[in-house]
């Protein structure tokens, strides 16, 4: 029986911008690993899909996920083209999102961006990862009830800036990790925002929509509600402008 499954959804943009990868290394330690491409170009997308694999390659390799993210988003702030902000910001980027297994050790995840990673287990989802993004920073209030644009990342693969830095500006670092101990039978859930958000906004229960069987089957239906409920929801609020980003699951069992 297959033990992981990924699908994805288009959405009503150009391109399939996000990207997930798996690798085993021979230690056996298995990297999980998904990126939410920032933008909607053809270079954008080849560059996630590229990316998505050094991560995962990098992350099992290194039996660690924060190891493994840092190591690649070290690389990629290495280039002198991402320090000027004038050139930066045409190039390729991604929130990440990556785990690693390594048989009887915790689960390991690190991030950088508002892709997300849920672990599924006796009936509940644990969201295992926090947004970076500004509605994170300026979380919503009397005044402001919606908070700050949860569309404005402020940490993503491709990007420069350090843990230091990151934190004087929002109060996070660029990279954040957990973990947690696999002690039964679960199910992880790697999800781009185009996934997760349009079954959250329309009260759905992920550990309902993401629990059952076959694996593969799961990660389609899921993918292709997502799209269908964002496209219903924005015609809500304008017919002329439906909206549908993509949409990208990965999904792992263990135990």
């Amino acid at each position: 029986m297959r033990t992981f499954a990924t699908a994805q959804a288009t959405g009503l943009r150009s391109f399939q911008c996000d990207a997930t990868a798996v690798r085993t290394a021979p230690s056996g330690a298995r990297a999980f690993a998904l990126l939410d491409g920032i933008g909607d170009r053809e270079s954008v997308r080849d560059w996630t899909r590229t990316a998505a694999r050094r991560l995962a390659r990098a992350a099992s390799r290194r039996a660690d996920a924060e190891a493994g993210l840092r190591h690649i988003y070290a690389d990629y702030a290495a280039d002198p083209d991402r320090h000027d902000p004038e050139v930066a910001r045409w190039m390729p980027s991604a929130a990440a999102v990556v785990a690693v297994h390594v048989p009887g050790e915790p689960l390991r995840v690190a991030w950088c961006g508002d892709a997300r990673a849920y672990l599924l287990r006796r009936g509940i989802v644990r969201r295992l990862t926090e947004d970076h993004n500004a509605r994170r920073v300026y979380p919503p209030n009397a005044q402001y009830p919606q908070g700050g644009n949860r569309n404005r990342i402020t940490s993503y693969l491709g990007r420069v800036l350090t843990d230091e830095e990151a934190v004087a500006a929002y109060d996070h670092p660029a990279i954040e990790t957990a973990s947690v101990t696999l002690d039964g039978p679960c199910r992880l859930a790697l999800l781009s925002d185009g996934a997760y958000e349009p079954h959250l906004e329309d009260g759905n229960d992920l550990y309902v929509e993401l629990e059952h069987d076959p694996i593969r089957q799961v990660a389609t239906e899921f993918v292709d509600l997502a799209v269908e409920t964002s496209i219903r929801q924005s015609k809500a609020e304008d017919p002329a402008w439906p909206y549908a980003d993509n949409a990208t699951v990965l999904l792992a069992d263990f135990g």
